[in-house]
Formats: structure tokens, sequence, C-alpha cells
């Protein structure tokens, strides 16, 4: 595997990715039965710019964009709700190599690594992280918590596996195999 930099480019896409995670707090298609939890189009934009530019800017965009977020639009941060959009970003970061959407490579090979491993991430910050911090933060009812949880899971590879590979296609076939950031000389 190459090894994950993180230089100009990605502190750009970092710093994009957060404002536009921002901007798509309050974009949402409520889950209905469900309380506090919806298809969110900014969890398929952390997807995306995680397994573009790697696990350090998803883990910032993931951190950030969501804490900013709730400040701005909720008034205060859920931090049960943050560090796993963090670690999200984080788990699908690593394999943004494997992916090879920034390469140009993005075939169905690794559109279904892409979606196995936004499966397992999920799970793993929306299945367990999120309601454990929910009970250990806020001593929320582990039933409500869990149920939440696994609701968004669900409702996060949905929105991943449509929209997020939908951008990641698009971004492969336009501009994948080039940039417009050169490193002067």
């Amino acid at each position: 595997m190459k090894s994950l930099k993180f230089g100009i480019r990605e502190v750009v896409a970092t710093g994009i990715g957060t404002a536009l995670f921002v901007a798509l707090t309050e974009v949402q298609i409520p889950v209905g039965f469900i309380p506090n939890t919806s298809l969110q189009p900014r969890a398929a934009l952390l997807a995306f710019f995680a397994a573009v530019f790697g696990p350090v800017a998803g883990g910032i965009i993931g951190l950030l964009g969501h804490a900013l977020g709730d400040a701005l639009f909720y008034g205060s941060v859920w931090w049960s709700w943050v560090f796993p959009d963090a670690l999200f970003g984080i788990i699908m970061g690593l394999f943004a190599t494997k992916f090879a959407i920034k390469e140009g490579n993005f075939n169905k090979k690794n559109t279904i690594l892409f979606n196995v491993v936004q499966v397992i991430a999920n799970l793993v910050a929306w299945g367990a992280l999120a309601p454990a911090l929910d009970i250990l933060i806020y001593a929320e009812p582990a039933n409500k918590v869990f149920t939440q949880g696994i609701c968004a899971f669900a409702a996060n590879i949905i929105i991943i596996a449509i929209l997020g590979t939908l951008i990641s296609v698009a971004y492969t076939k336009i501009a994948g195999k080039s940039s417009s950031l050169k490193k002067e000389e």
C-alpha cells in the first residue's frame, strides 16, 4: 500500500470538505420513526473526501464538520455523535489508496470495496461507538441510543451507497486522472 501523505492538496480538500459538511448539516430526510435520525447527504460527502484524501482529512472533516455544524445550527455540540463521524472518516481514509478514486481507477472491484468498508466503518461508528458514548457521556438509556445508532447505521449505508458511490464515480471520470493543483518548481 502506498503511503498516505498530508500535503497542500489534502489541506485544501480538508478545508473545502469541512465547509461543505457544515453547509449540508441542515440537509436531511427524516427517517420518521426514530427521533433525531435521518438520511444525511453529508455522510456521503465525508465518505468521498476520506476515500480520496485519506484518514487525516477524513478524521478532521468528520470531527470539525460535525462539531461546527452542531454548534452553528443547533447551538450545542453532541460529542457522542461527533467522534463517530471522525472515526468513520479515519476508517474510510485508511483505504484511500485501495479505492483508487484519486488515480482515476474507481472500477467495479473498488466500488464494491468502498461499500464493504463503509458498511463496516458505519457499524463501528454508529452501531457501537455512538451508542456507547451516548451512555457514557450523557447517561442516555441504552435501548434508545442503540436503536438510534442502528437506524443511523442503516441510513448512512443507504446514502453513501447511492450518493457516495455516484460522487466517487463522477470524480474518477472527470478529475481523477488530472489535477489543477500542481507543485511549483
